[in-house]
Order: structure tokens, then sequence, then C-alpha cells
């Protein structure tokens, strides 16, 4: 055992953070839940000034390695590395005895994913995975309508993402290539996903899809931005998608997919993605028994209309509900609730909301879509985990059961 597997939570929350990119902002929510960043780690020295901007006089190490040998503290730490790190990082956190706040994705692999839960079952770490989508304010009230039984037994959930940011977002560093993201059906597609999970209170196992890279590797205009971050080059000006400049030097990821799946429980799920649209925000349409329900816009101004009775065309439904103002915070409001729930569940043991069985869940039919576009469409079985770390993760995190 190490110095911090046996140390227990202070009154204090100290976290550290590893990776200073563009998520790293997020653990600055944890002084709200009475804590405070004390050390990061980031291999590179031009975010040393970063780090230092955003959480102060800290030390930085070069890597995980070097932290837990250090004589630093902890109580946990946030994850905010690029996606295809996570799983190495968290299993070295996870075995030195750290509580882990991870970044969604899990993983870009299914493999990676399991052995990430794997390890948290064995060394009974904590883990915990930042979906923060189930703490917005749209999500949780589509949530309350169906638990209320207004829509009757959910049968089938279609989501659209209009991703209008994506050549900027997306298209211009290491997420465009395929061994860096696997596909952006898990950096986009796994919060959709798991939402959909969530409202059905089911997972998918099979998954079908189609999708193509049909508009950006069509733009000749080419540059290696890793000395840049997304801020040097976001504009809303940059449209149309073709006259994008500064692309990633290798794009071979899908900029439009759609999936088709098929849960344990029999309902039926679609999510369609396109990262070439003008506007910007993602649509759910959830259809139950008695009823169904539809966003309209995802954040504050918006409405979640419900369809409950035989009509023709109503635009607007039989019952409108207003969305929420979530608060202040990144996604909404989110991202504070997220942080605020981790340092409770790293404290108390606290069931949460949002949890590794789910995240894995999401990850793996990203990836089993990803498999079946890229397959011609065949459909893809999404293995189930061991019984025994499937009861582990229920009892010890999951809200509600």
């Amino acid at each position: 055992m190490t110095e911090h597997d046996q140390t227990p939570p202070s009154e204090e929350f100290r976290a550290a953070v590893i990776g200073v990119g563009a998520r790293a902002g997020v653990a600055l929510h944890v002084a709200a839940a009475g804590g405070r960043v004390v050390a990061a780690v980031d291999p590179a020295p031009q975010t040393h000034e970063r780090a230092a901007r955003l959480f102060g006089d800290i030390p930085v190490f070069a890597s995980v390695a070097e932290l837990l040998a250090s004589d630093v503290v902890l109580d946990g730490a946030f994850v905010t590395t690029p996606d295809f790190t996570h799983a190495d990082i968290a299993v070295e956190l996870l075995e030195g005895g750290v509580p882990v706040y991870l970044e969604k994705p899990l993983a870009i692999s299914i493999e990676d994913a399991d052995r990430i839960l794997e390890t948290a079952y064995r060394t009974r770490s904590k883990l915990y995975v930042g979906h923060n989508m189930r703490h917005m304010r749209v999500v949780r009230m589509m949530k309350d309508v169906i638990d209320r039984g207004e829509i009757g037994e959910v049968k089938a959930i279609w989501c659209r993402h209009f991703v209008g940011h994506g050549g900027d977002y997306y298209f211009k560093d290491w997420h465009a290539e395929r061994d860096k993201s696997m596909s952006l059906l898990l950096q986009k597609g796994a919060h959709d996903i798991d939402v959909m999970h969530w409202l059905a209170g089911t997972s998918s196992r099979t998954v079908v899809g189609v999708g193509d890279l049909a508009v950006y590797g069509q733009v000749g205009s080419r540059r290696d931005n890793s000395d840049r971050r997304m801020g040097d080059w976001f504009s809303m000006g940059n449209w149309p998608p073709l006259a994008q400049q500064d692309l990633n030097p290798v794009i071979d990821v899908e900029d439009i997919s759609m999936i088709m799946m098929r849960t344990d429980s029999g309902v039926l799920m679609s999510y369609q993605q396109c990262h070439f649209t003008p506007d910007y925000w993602r649509n759910y349409t959830v259809i139950g028994t008695e009823g169904r329900l539809e966003n309209f816009d995802d954040g504050t101004g918006g409405e979640i209309r419900v369809w409950n009775a035989r009509s023709d065309y109503l635009e607007k439904g039989h019952v409108r509900y207003p969305i929420e103002d979530g608060g202040d915070g990144g996604h909404g409001g989110a991202d504070p609730l997220t942080v605020g729930e981790f340092v409770e569940f790293v404290r108390s043991g606290r069931p949460t909301d949002t949890n590794p069985l789910a995240a894995r869940d999401a990850v793996a039919a990203g990836i089993a879509g990803a498999l079946s576009i890229r397959s011609g469409s065949r459909p893809q079985e999404i293995p189930v985990l061991p019984e025994e770390m499937r009861q582990y993760f229920i009892a010890h995190q999951l809200a509600g059961r």
C-alpha cells in the first residue's frame, strides 16, 4: 500500500489534475465542493504557465509516476488528458489507490474500458466517469417526465446531434485520427448514447451503422496544430465547411454517422451525428406506449414538448415544459454538479447518477457502431461484463439500485 491509499479524505478535498488542456478547468469546481487543486501532471513545459493561471502556485509533474512518488497527499485526481491516454493513466492512479474522476469517454477500446473497470474492482479504488449530461437540466427534466409515466413505457429513442462546430472542435487536432480517438461516436456520441441508455433504463447489445467522411476529407488546407489550442483557431466565421483552413494532416474518422441499437430490454434506439451542419444542438425523441416527448434546444430558452393524445400535425404538442436554468458552470451548470457528486462519492460513498458500468456501455455502443460502419454495416454484438463486476459497481455506486 502507498501513502496515497492509506490517507483518509481530509476536510479539504485535495485534488490533482492530470492533463492541463482544454478540459482541465473542470477541476476548478472542486472549490465549491470544499476542496482545491494541489498538484498537476503534464509532460509539456508550455502547459505549466496555464496550470499556474488556473490553479495558482502548485507543483507540476511530468508524469503520474512522479506525482505518486512525491510527498503530495491526494484525495482524488481529475484525468483530463486526450482520450487515447485515459486507460493507462486511470489504471496507474487506481493501482496507486487514488480515486479517479475520468473525463468521458472512458476509453477508446472495449478492452481498455474493461481493463479500467477490472482495476477499480480489484483494487477497490473509487472510479467516477464524468458523464456530465446526466446533470443537465434538459436531460433531468426528460427523465422526470418519463419517470412520472407521462408517456408510458419507453419503447424507442431517437437522437439527432447537429455538431455545427465540428470542423473547429474535432478536425484540427488528434480527434481527427482513428488511432487517437477511434471515432467521434465516442467523443460526442458517448454523451448521447449514455443519455439514451439512462432515459430507457437499459443498455445496447447489438449495433449496426452507416457513415462516411463526406466533407472534411475534401479540404486541402492542412496544418500540424500541436503548437496551438482550440481557442487559437475557433471562429464562428469558419463557414462553409469546405472553406475550413488548417485541418489536421491526418483525417480518417467519419464526419457523419448513423447507428441503430437494440438494447437488453428490447428498446430500439438510433443515433445520428453530423459535424458539418450550420447549427449546433441535439434533439431527442422518446416514444412510449402512451405518448412521446421531444426537446427543442437543449438549454435555457428551449422547451420539452409532450404529445399524449391522438392528433394530426400538432407543432407544439399537448404539454410544454420550458427548460429550466441549470445555473452557472460548464454544460449548463452540469459540470459543478458532476464534480460535487464525485467529491461526495469519495468522501462518503454516496451512490452516483453516473457510473462506470453505464460509461462502459456507452463507449462499447459507440465502438460497435464505428466497427459496423467500417465493415460494410455488419451488426456488432457487445460483450457483457462478468456478473461479479457488474454487481460490485451496482452495489457500491449506482444510485437508485
